[in-house]
This record gives structure tokens, sequence and C-alpha cells, in this order.
């Protein structure tokens, strides 16, 4: 579970209207207590009471951003041009290790600091960073071999958003390929580095800090560390899983299993697991990850940007697979925009609308979706509980009702133009463990540009 705040001064809170339970609620009281979680959270009561902030727009829970490369921000933009015959996600992937071999510790927290700002505007208060970028430029460790996290931690307290950190376990190049490249020599760890890793972040006692592990690929990581790692780790564990078809080949020429049926028979994942993308599936694999608890992670910006192609949504939300979203490479950064990816990429596909609805049951696409992100999302990060209820880190997005998009709309229906009425920055005002924090800031805006100005001066 991520530490809790330090003490602090309770804060009480009333909204005009709060999505609580699944439904728009009328006139909320919300109070948050001394270690920054919910203590009470009620509808129906009338009038604000003596000392109670009022504020001036709907609420509603934020989400956790379930996959983040944050280094990756500072390719966002730059890989948008083609100058061979194919460019797929394999020639995406050789251009962005450009800037993973060079960024530096000190660019990385500027950067990671600027995005964390800017996810923080997209409606999510939680990150999980799947961190794989270890090492100097040369492939040799730092002294303190947790260097580039602290980077991402000192960011996203300087921002003000939560970290769940995922040391990532990464030792082979393929399935065929029983080393690393040159070219991703910063990326090296074996499963007994990424448990020290995980110690480290978890002993520094940082507020809003927590560590999971992760394994990069099946193909990163030989069957026995991936073992190891399972069997010693606790927390959440991710995994990227089936991105790419070219991914499923190779899996099935060299262990005759697609990638998650090769998890299914061999890892016995659980309900810590998380499998990110899992693009490629079949239903009796989409069945046997229902079966067994553990999550997928969705990233439509992403998986959108690389080609990699549709999952099967209609199959995960029939089975109840606990779902969540990701930033991925960073290319979208609001979580409104990836739920509007999400749904338009099947309507494209199946020829409907609202494919993500469930006539009858939950007739609004919106908080069908919204409502099984936010679950999932909280299990990708490590919580028991999320949202506006008691217990829960008390997290809030103030809504900009004057939004253009917003505007005029029925109550009942403002999870549906938060969504799909494009406000470009529907949020007015963002609330982590208890604190508002700031939204714009341009000294993190100034320090992520003289990165970027460094990182790329030798670009035209």
């Amino acid at each position: 579970m991520p530490k809790r705040v330090p003490s602090m001064p309770e804060t009480l809170l009333w909204a005009p209207q709060a999505w609580v339970g699944g439904r728009w609620a009328s006139q909320v009281l919300l109070q948050a207590g001394t270690d920054g979680c919910w203590t009470r959270v009620e509808p129906g009561v009338d009038m604000p009471p003596e000392g109670a902030q009022v504020l001036a727009g709907a609420v509603m829970p934020p989400l956790v951003d379930a996959h983040s490369h944050a280094f990756q921000r500072a390719f966002a933009g730059l890989a948008e041009r083609r100058d061979s015959v194919s460019d797929d996600f394999w020639s995406w992937r050789d251009r962005m290790y450009g800037v993973a071999l060079r960024i530096t510790p000190a660019q990385l927290r500027a950067v990671a600091a600027h995005l964390y700002t800017e996810l923080l505007a997209g409606g999510y208060t939680q990150v999980c960073e799947f961190h794989y970028l270890q090492h100097q430029p040369d492939g040799q460790p730092y002294a303190d071999r947790a260097e580039l996290m602290w980077a991402l931690a000192d960011a996203a307290d300087e921002a003000g958003i939560g970290l769940t950190l995922l040391p990532a376990l990464y030792e082979r190049a393929g399935f065929a390929q029983p080393v690393l490249r040159p070219d991703q020599r910063r990326f090296f760890t074996s499963a007994d580095d990424v448990l020290a890793l995980q110690r480290a972040v978890r002993g520094a006692g940082r507020p809003l800090l927590d560590a999971g592990c992760a394994v990069h690929s099946l193909r990163a990581a030989w069957p026995a560390s991936l073992a190891r790692l399972a069997s010693r780790s606790d927390g959440p564990l991710h995994i990227h899983v089936a991105e790419q078809q070219a991914e499923v080949r190779d899996c099935l020429a060299a262990t005759g299993c697609r990638p998650i049926e090769w998890l299914l028979r061999h890892a016995a994942p659980d309900a810590r697991w998380q499998l990110v993308h899992a693009t490629h599936s079949m239903p009796s694999e989409v069945e046997g990850v229902a079966g067994c608890g553990a999550g997928v992670v969705l990233c439509p910006g992403t998986e959108a940007n690389l080609g990699d192609g549709l999952p099967d949504l209609q199959g995960w939300l029939a089975h109840d697979v606990p779902l969540a979203l990701g930033s991925d490479s960073q290319v979208t950064r609001s979580w409104p925009e990836e739920l509007r990816w999400l749904d338009y990429a099947q309507r494209l596909l199946l020829q409907q609308r609202n494919v993500s609805a469930r006539p009858g049951h939950e007739p609004s696409t919106a908080s069908r979706l919204f409502q099984r992100v936010q679950a999932g999302g909280a299990a990708a990060a490590g919580f028991a509980r999320w949202g506006l209820v008691d217990g829960a880190r008390a997290d809030l997005l103030v809504l900009d009702d004057d939004d253009d998009g917003l505007a005029g709309l029925p109550p009942s229906h403002r999870l549906d133009g938060v969504v799909f009425a494009a406000p470009a920055r529907p949020f007015a005002r963002v609330m982590v463990a208890g604190r508002w924090v700031a939204l714009s800031d341009a000294g993190r805006r100034a320090r992520h540009r003289a990165a970027m100005q460094a990182l790329w001066a030798s670009e035209a």
C-alpha cells in the first residue's frame, strides 16, 4: 500500500454534485483526515457547514495512470515522419533508443516533473512508472543503482502526484538473443536487481511513493528469472505482453505458445499481475486471464500511435477482467482522451456506436468504462480503495462546468460530456491526499524546455 502523507490539518469540502457510487449525487460533504484519506463522504447535506470549502463545480474521482515511461515524454512528436518503405513499432523503438541512450538524471527529472504536472491536469493523481532505464549511458551502473528512480521520485514529489515505481526485469534482447543489444545497454537487470530496487524505494519512507515490480516482456526475461521475481516480490507485478504480432510469432516459434497462453501455463498469474497491452489475444486466453484474476492495462493513444492493433475490448468487458489505462509513450496525457480513443477504435472496427455500453444495465459508455478503469487502475497501483469513499486517499477532480464542452449539459450527462464532448481541459482543480496541487508551473516548463533543447540540439 502506498505510504500516506505526514500528519496534516483536516480538510472539509462541500460540492454541489459529486460522482459517488457510480452516479452523480447532490450536495456532498467530503472530509479528509490528518492522514490524507477520506473519513466522510456524505451526499444530501443541504448546506455547507461552517468552515467547509465550497467548491465551484462538480467533483469526481481521478484515475491512476497504470503504465508510464516518463523518459519517452522527451520523444513525443519526434517519430512522426517516415523515411523508409516500412514504419512500425520496431522502427519506432530503434529511434526511441536514441533518447534512452542520452538522457541524464537531471534531464529525466526535468522531463518527468513536467510530464507529471501534465498528467495531473489530465485527471490522473497516481502514476505507475514502468522503469527499465537503469544505468549510465555507457551501460555501467551508477554508484547508487537507484539513481534514475530517485530522479523520477523527486519529479513526482515536485509535481505532487503519487508514484508507484516498477523496476523492470530486462536480461536479453529476444527469445533467440541471449544478451542485450548495444543500444539496450542501459536496461540490464536481474531478478535480484529488481527486488533490491523495490526494497530501496520502499525503505525510503517517502510519502505518496511505493514500488512494485515489472518484467519488461517474455522476450526480455529468462523464464527462471521471471519465476524467481514472481515468487519473491509483493505488490503489483506488471509485464508488457502480446503488444505486437511479431512478438506473438516469435513467442510461438520459441516456446510453442502465444505470449498470454505461455503466462497462463507457466507463470501462474494472479491478482497481482497486470498484463500491459494484451492487444493480441484469443478467446481462451481472455477466459484464462479472467479465471486467474489478473488485470489488463490498455494504452489506446500509444497503441494507435504505434500501429499495435486493437484489443478484444468486448471480450475483456464481458469476462469482467479488471481494466486500467496508461499513458505509456506520452503521446496522450489525459484519461478522457484515452477513453475516447478506446471506444472510438471499437466503433470503427465494428461500425457501431456506443460499443462499450451495456443496454438495460449500463447505457452510458463513459460511465461503464470509467468505473471499470477506476477500479482496475487502483489495483494496478496497489490500492485496496480508490475514489470518493471512506478510507481511500483524499484525491479528487473539480470539473470546470463553464468549459465549452460541458456548459449547458444536463448533470446526468456530465461524464458523457467529459469523455466525448472533447473539452480541452475539463478539470479546474486537482487534490491529492487532501492537498490542492498546481496544474501548471513556469519553472517546471522552463526546465523541461531546457532539457529538450539539450537532448535535441542536433535536430533540424
